[in-house]
């Protein structure tokens, strides 16, 4: 006998940017999607609650606590569209993974054995602050956090020792500070979690501090 499958609610205990990406996905991913004709929620819906979350979040930073419950109300509000669209993609999938996949939701895993977490892919490095380059990866699913390294590439020399650039849990933006203006830097990032602790190091990305 053959076990259900199951959709991931992870995004429930999400960060804010995290559920964000959850939300475009299963917007993306259920439009126009023969599989799942008639979705007991209207994706404009959706669509709304998740750009009024995001206006919240950016008011979230210049306002108070009426703007954090603001925040609060509506991320409430764009999770319980999702968790009525997860148990209907639940119960239409047909229990294919494939199928499921293509919802924009993720698949509870039910294997007991060691599962390698996904190798992230550095997306920007960007200039911030004097000495300061920013990092961006996208998300790799069951990651509790991402660890940032980077060896500084004088101009003709070979590339420095590795360098800890500290553990992040915003993978959309990792600073790395304290470098040397006018060098060039090669950096890398792995995450860390799931069930085999670390994933491969990122392939690497040089950039110049400024």
């Amino acid at each position: 006998m053959s076990t259900q499958l199951r959709v991931l609610l992870g995004f429930t205990n999400a960060p804010d940017h995290q559920l964000e990406e959850t939300a475009g996905a299963v917007i993306k991913g259920l439009t126009g999607n023969a599989a799942y004709p008639t979705p007991p929620v209207q994706l404009p819906a959706v669509q709304t609650a998740l750009t009024n979350f995001s206006t919240a979040i950016a008011g979230q930073a210049q306002g108070g606590p009426a703007a954090t419950a603001d925040k609060n109300n509506k991320r409430d509000l764009l999770i319980g569209l999702l968790r009525q669209l997860a148990g209907y993609v639940q119960t239409n999938c047909k229990n294919d993974l494939a199928t499921l996949l293509t919802s924009g939701f993720e698949a509870v895993t039910s294997s007991h054995t060691q599962t390698a977490l996904g190798k992230p892919v550095i997306q920007t490095v960007d200039n911030g602050n004097t000495g300061q380059l920013l990092v961006k990866v996208k998300p790799i699913a069951n990651a509790k956090c991402y660890e940032v390294r980077y060896a500084a590439v004088p101009a003709g020399q070979a590339p420095g020792a590795w360098q800890s650039g500290g553990l992040f849990t915003n993978s959309r933006s990792m600073p790395v500070n304290s470098l040397t203006a006018g060098t060039n830097y090669t950096l890398q990032v792995r995450a860390i979690g799931g069930s085999t602790g670390y994933s491969d190091w990122s392939d690497p990305v040089s950039h110049m501090s400024l």
